[in-house]
């Protein structure tokens, strides 16, 4: 009886203890640093899907005039053949980024479309049929 008499008469106190603050703020550094080491690998994709959108309007685009011309190859189209079908009808192939800012040129005159970086394929995903930096398959 003599201990339940002494707890029942001890103060507390409300609110945190030191520790438990710094737990809590600990706690919040540790997501916001996991948010900023993830936000590099967010802009990554979301570059990679944009090319990605590019190439598939131009792979439909080739498809839409090849349609229209099945006597015509894929390896002898146009420029102009190809943004004629392309939404908005732009006054040329458009251009992707890659990861470092620089502008990317489309092959259109291969299928799938592919995505050039000084006449070489651009792909850093390192797979053809995924569907980052490339129509996949």
């Amino acid at each position: 009886m003599r201990i339940s008499q002494s707890l029942k008469f001890r103060k507390s106190y409300p609110g945190l203890t030191l520790i438990e603050l710094t737990v809590v703020i600990v706690v919040l550094l540790g997501l916001t640093a996991i948010f900023f080491a993830s936000s590099g690998s967010i802009a990554s994709w979301q570059k990679a899907r944009t090319a990605s959108s590019i190439l598939r309007d131009v792979e439909v685009a080739q498809i839409e005039f090849l349609a229209n011309n099945p006597q015509r190859l894929v390896d002898s189209l146009t420029q102009a053949e190809v943004t004629e079908f392309l939404p908005g009808r732009p006054a040329s192939i458009p251009t992707a980024v890659d990861l470092d800012g620089n502008d990317l040129q489309i092959n259109f005159n291969v299928s799938p479309p592919v995505l050039l970086s000084g006449g070489n394929v651009y792909d850093p995903s390192g797979s053809s049929v995924d569907s980052l930096w490339d129509v996949g398959r």
